[in-house]
């Protein structure tokens, strides 16, 4: 089901945070929705981590903040057949366009030990 990732290239970690504003009264049916996707995102290859945060101010704002080994393997990500049926879904549940930022890291990321 998962296609493997060219290893031989190098690839620079890749951060994507999604902004997704629910239609109102489509608040818990898109939440459920992005919820689905956790399990199945995080077993992908290029996968580092995949979350679904909700505001706490406004119920009918989600955020998505998920880290792809590289660009490649997010873009294998968004070609899942699961992801492109959201994606179709998508327009019914929101109320405005999904805000997407990619994101590189600057600065060197923090020890291990100091994460605990």
């Amino acid at each position: 089901m998962n296609k493997q990732l060219d290893a031989s290239r190098p690839q620079q970690k890749l951060s994507l945070v999604a902004f997704l504003f629910a239609r109102p009264g489509k608040e818990a049916e898109l939440g459920r929705r992005l919820l689905a996707l956790v399990e199945r995102s995080r077993a992908e290859a290029g996968c580092i981590n995949y979350d679904v945060h909700q505001s706490d101010d406004d119920p009918g704002v989600f955020v998505m903040y998920e880290n792809w080994t590289g660009r490649a393997a997010l873009d294998l990500h968004f070609t899942m057949p699961y992801m492109r049926e959201i994606v179709a879904e998508l327009p019914e549940l929101l109320r405005a366009p999904t805000q997407m930022h990619y994101l590189s890291m600057r600065s060197a990321p923090a020890p291990a030990a100091s994460r605990a």
